[in-house]
């Protein structure tokens, strides 16, 4: 009986024209485009410099302010009151103020230069203002080293010491970045990304097939037929389980071949970690399916859960940072601990044992979205 019923489910999936070429564009678009747009470095920062020196050494400073790759150097004014209806006016994210008297002061080691940022999105305005800092304490340690700073002296950046503490403790502070050495927030992004796709496709398809099956008027004869719930159960969520195998696959080879990146741990456990997902999250669909009485609504109530499981995994924030309240929220998304795993098991190469506690939260939630999947039809009947 479940092989006639499978037979029935993937001709009715493969009937749709639209979905085939779903399965093959959207991990496409997901893969490639996403991580370049959900990147959380920030560049080109919009810089407006007032330069009130007009010396070389502030023109040495505006130009390398304007070779520094995270800063596009839009103008350079004449007053403090045009830059600022420069950022007020959308055109200039920092201030760059270089004080008169900035080569006299800085030979004299009390040089100070000011930056003001639009601090509406406070992220950007603190990156924005270390950029700066780290620009003008490199600057700083290039005139001691040609001898423009006297060595008993020290100039001062915009708000760091960075050149006192060199002289002062002459160590060299060598940083080695472990999992992505280059920093790369694509990297970062693409596991989760990967995991996303199976939450949208998965996680949502699936809600439509017993509502559907209500709407079309063919429910009453499935209920009338001698089907035990579990073979009708399975007959709907294993097409479902295919088609995240195959987006799966065809992720993880996209991210390979057109980022270099492969998983770094077990292969075998990835595939049980997204077993257990794709389990959980079409198991999810099929009772919100078995609930509603429109696709309407059922798709609806699915959206809702979607955007509960993305925004409260840690995708965009780290679940330390969250208040108690959502924390405890995070701990029972099943999205936040396969994406955890994702990340671990593609960055770290973490072994199985590394992961004990998202394995069993998975199998837990697996086990009890499966049965209640089973239920929720046995109601229904």
């Amino acid at each position: 009986m479940l092989r006639y019923l499978l037979a029935k489910e993937f001709k009715q999936l493969f009937r749709n024209t639209f979905l085939p070429k779903l399965f093959l564009f959207m991990p496409l678009m997901m893969v490639l485009v996403f991580p370049h747009a959900a990147n959380q470095e920030v560049r080109h920062l919009s810089v407006v410099v007032v330069d009130h020196a007009g010396g070389v050494l502030s023109r040495r400073l505006v130009e390398k302010v304007r070779a520094t790759p995270q800063f596009d150097l839009r103008a350079a004014v004449p007053s403090f009151a045009h830059a600022l209806r420069l950022v007020e006016e959308g055109d200039a994210d920092l201030i760059l103020e270089i004080p008169r008297g900035f080569e006299r002061e800085v030979r004299e080691g009390r040089a100070v230069v000011a930056v003001a940022a639009n601090a509406v999105n406070g992220t950007k305005a603190g990156l924005g203002v270390g950029y700066c800092s780290q620009v003008v304490a490199d600057f700083g340690q290039r005139l001691v080293a040609e001898g423009k700073v006297r060595a008993a002296d020290t100039p001062s950046g915009a708000s760091t010491d960075a050149v006192t503490a060199v002289q002062q403790r002459p160590l060299t502070l060598a940083p080695r970045y472990l999992f992505n050495p280059t920093l790369d927030y694509k990297h970062y992004m693409i596991p989760a990304i990967i995991a996303m796709l199976l939450v949208l496709v998965v996680g949502f398809l699936p809600t439509f097939n017993i509502v559907g099956e209500k709407e079309r008027g063919t429910m009453e004869q499935i209920n009338v037929s001698p089907i035990r719930p579990s073979t009708f159960v399975l007959s709907k969520l294993i097409p479902y389980w295919c088609v995240g195998l195959f987006l799966l696959v065809y992720a993880l080879l996209l991210a390979g071949v057109c980022y270099g990146l492969w998983p770094q741990g077990s292969v075998a456990a990835l595939f049980l970690f997204a077993m257990l997902f794709i389990l959980i999250v079409s198991s999810l669909a099929l009772v919100v399916s078995c609930h509603s009485d429109t696709m309407q609504s059922a798709a609806m109530l699915m959206y809702f859960f979607l955007i509960l499981f993305i925004l409260m995994s840690g995708l965009l924030t780290p679940v330390a940072s969250m208040p108690d309240w959502a924390q405890w929220v995070a701990a029972v998304n099943p999205f936040r601990y396969f994406m955890e795993a994702m990340r671990s098991l593609y960055l770290k190469g973490a072994s199985p044992a590394d992961l004990r506690l998202p394995l069993a939260a998975l199998a837990t939630m697996a086990a009890a979205s499966g049965t209640w999947a089973a239920l929720s039809y046995r109601k229904q009947g």
